[in-house]
């Protein structure tokens, strides 16, 4: 299997449970709190880790007790931790997560040292990169930093993938350097502009990213599967039916799936499969590392379920 590098971010998440979303102004009493580590990127790397791929992480953490607690959990995950920057003088990442009920959650961010992740660090990963076949990055580090590291990745013929989230506007260029796009609905409205809510909808919006430079996008639209859309076909891949207690970490654990897919040489549709049942699975637990599954666990639920 080829090597996956995650370029991204690592959190510390403080998950609250509550009965539902609080109002401006109104103070809930939780049902319940949790600390997990968490972050895009770490959560990426953490998932194609359990799915059993090699995998680097390249990112910052501070030199506080958090930092330093996740340096050893990636370790004990298995994950390759050469790429980390330790960062002096600055906490590590935060994010603070609100879980109702139904699964469903709202998440606000504490930057921290994903911040000092820049274009230099980029470029100083260059060699740890160009070893890696399939690249993963998203977007709660520098934009600057992000596209550089993307660059690098597209220049040694790696994979590109991109986790647009969270969405923002993005310049054109970005596009050309992906190979897979990988949007949920509210995100490829962010990008796009365009209404995504029906699969028409959405697969016109994502053919704006394809106008863009995108070689693929799969919109992933939460139970009903993903709606794989490329220059010449578009095909919804049905996703795979779970209890759904907490989705946090739902999309990495997808992306993870997906990464581990192409990096085990299957074609796309045979890694979308994998992707959801990653992701499926993932919602089935609480948190966002402690819920991703491994490659037994997802391959049981796609035999199980056809």
């Amino acid at each position: 299997m080829k090597k996956i590098c995650v370029f991204g971010s690592l959190n510390i998440d403080m998950t609250l449970f509550v009965p539902h979303f609080n109002l401006p102004g109104e103070t809930l009493t939780g049902t319940g709190m949790s600390i997990f580590t968490g972050g895009k990127g770490g959560n990426q790397a953490v998932a194609c880790a359990r799915l059993g791929a090699p995998v680097k992480m390249i990112g910052c953490l501070g030199d506080d007790a958090n930092g330093a607690m996740y340096y050893e959990k990636l370790k004990e995950e298995g994950v390759d931790v050469s790429g980390l920057k330790v960062c002096r003088d600055i906490t590590s990442g935060m994010a603070f997560i609100e879980v109702v009920p139904e699964g469903e959650n709202r998440i606000a961010l504490a930057v921290g040292a994903n911040g000092l992740l820049t274009e230099e660090v980029a470029r100083e990963s260059a060699a740890a990169i160009a070893e890696c076949g399939v690249y993963m990055t998203q977007l709660e580090n520098p934009l600057e930093a992000i596209i550089e590291g993307m660059r690098i990745a597209h220049e040694n013929g790696l994979t590109v993938v991109l986790d647009p989230a969270p969405a923002r506007p993005l310049p054109d260029g970005i596009f050309a350097l992906c190979d897979v796009v990988t949007p949920n609905e509210t995100e490829l409205n962010i990008l796009t502009g365009m209404p995504t809510d029906t699969l028409e909808e959405a697969e016109a919006a994502a053919r704006t990213l394809l106008a863009r430079g995108a070689k693929m996008v799969l919109n992933k639209r939460g139970a009903a599967g993903v709606l794989l859309v490329t220059a010449d076909a578009c095909r919804l891949i049905p996703g795979f039916k779970v209890n759904a207690v907490d989705t946090t970490a739902a999309g990495d654990s997808f992306n993870a799936g997906l990464a581990v897919g192409l990096a085990d040489g299957m074609d796309i549709e045979q890694a979308i499969r994998l992707a959801n049942a990653t992701g499926a699975i993932s919602t089935t637990r609480l948190g966002a590392q402690p819920a991703m599954p491994t490659r037994a666990q997802a391959e049981a639920l796609m035999a199980e379920q056809g």
